[in-house]
């Protein structure tokens, strides 16, 4: 079975040209489950079960979406398997950026969306520099000197990724993706490691600690340079 893991930016379109290339891959009669993780509440497993596959949700709630879909990863790629499935698609909720979700045996696909601006590439880190795909949306709403500039950003955080254009409203993109699809490995769940480190997120406030004032914080933090420590950090 090969696993596929889409990231992204919030509100890039990851759901939207999932869809297409979900369409595409059944038309083909390729044997595909998703899941579909978010932080608090979703809907977009209704447009896949419109689509008549397996369709899984998991909502992470209090927790980082990206944690929690490496926490129940082995589960997930169990599930998929005793649906008899030949494609596995987890598609994870944008949040904090910094998270890196994809795994060294599946194809990492980052949706970005390009009217964000020229610097958010900049800014996204390894959720985009470890992907192998980097799918552009919303580029029709921005003029050509925008879309190479956005373009030159892209590749200088990943020169080795390939970058795809998409809509999707329209579907177009989702062809090359399915394409890719079919070209990566098939997964090995006992082997499997994350391409890069999580971040750190072990504090009084993962706790639940809600005062404010520094005295109630222990743990792994980390202060503006130039502002005084304390104990505890």
């Amino acid at each position: 079975m090969k696993l596929v893991i889409v990231a992204g930016t919030p509100g890039s379109g990851k759901t939207s040209i999932l869809v297409h290339a979900v369409r595409l891959l059944k038309e083909r009669g390729a044997s595909v489950s998703i899941v579909k993780i978010d932080c608090l509440a979703t809907d977009d497993d209704e447009r896949y079960s419109r689509l008549a596959i397996p369709t899984l949700v998991g909502l992470a709630k209090d927790v980082c979406p990206d944690h929690f879909t490496v926490y129940n990863m082995e589960e997930i790629i169990q599930w998929a398997r005793d649906n008899g499935a030949e494609l596995l698609v987890v598609e994870t909720a944008g949040l904090c950026h910094r998270c890196a979700p994809y795994t060294t045996g599946c194809l990492g696909v980052c949706v970005i969306d390009a009217t964000c601006g020229p610097n958010t590439p900049l800014k996204v880190g390894p959720l985009l520099s470890t992907a192998n795909i980097i799918v552009i949306t919303k580029g029709d709403v921005i003029s050509q000197a925008e879309r190479e500039i956005f373009r030159e950003r892209l590749l200088e955080m990943n020169p080795q990724a390939e970058l795809v254009n998409a809509n999707g409203l329209s579907g177009q993109g989702a062809a090359e993706l399915v394409a890719r699809f079919h070209d990566s490995p098939d997964v090995q769940v006992d082997s499997e490691r994350l391409r890069h480190t999580a971040p750190l997120s072990i504090c009084t406030l993962c706790a639940g600690e809600t005062r404010v004032a520094r005295e109630h914080h222990r743990g792994i933090l980390r202060r503006i340079d130039g502002f005084q420590t304390y104990a505890g950090e």
